[in-house]
């Protein structure tokens, strides 16, 4: 039987292993605490306007919103948040919460301290 986890061949020390890669691991296994927000942003995919989301929970590594469309993982999209230029991303699940998305690039800590502190749950 084989699993649904996707993975990558390492060869170390010891021999040829096999690595979850870093889609899976971000959605089993994450890499960096995620903190719950509620942050008024825009999302954009390629070649489409801008809409309105609500970033509901992020870490260093990536984030949720409530941006309730069938997107399909590996999809590269765009996130702007208030007083920061867009972010690129891509998705790795949708459900009916939102969707989830990792940061092409880990975003710098002093950022995510400033969301968490501006823009709690309440």
């Amino acid at each position: 039987m084989s699993d649904s986890i996707t993975y990558m061949a390492a060869v170390t020390n010891t021999g040829v292993e096999r690595i979850p890669t870093y889609a899976m691991a971000s959605v089993e296994d994450r890499c960096a605490p995620r903190h719950r927000l509620a942050i008024p942003a825009r999302m954009r995919f390629s070649c489409s306007s801008s809409f309105p989301v609500e970033v509901t929970d992020m870490s260093l590594a990536g984030f949720a919103c409530d941006a309730l469309l069938t997107v399909h993982p590996g999809t590269l999209c765009w996130l702007t948040l208030p007083g920061l230029g867009a972010l690129e991303a891509e998705v790795v699940h949708h459900g009916n919460e939102g969707i989830g998305c990792s940061f092409k690039s880990l975003l710098n800590p002093a950022v995510l301290d400033h969301y968490i502190a501006k823009y709690p749950v309440v």
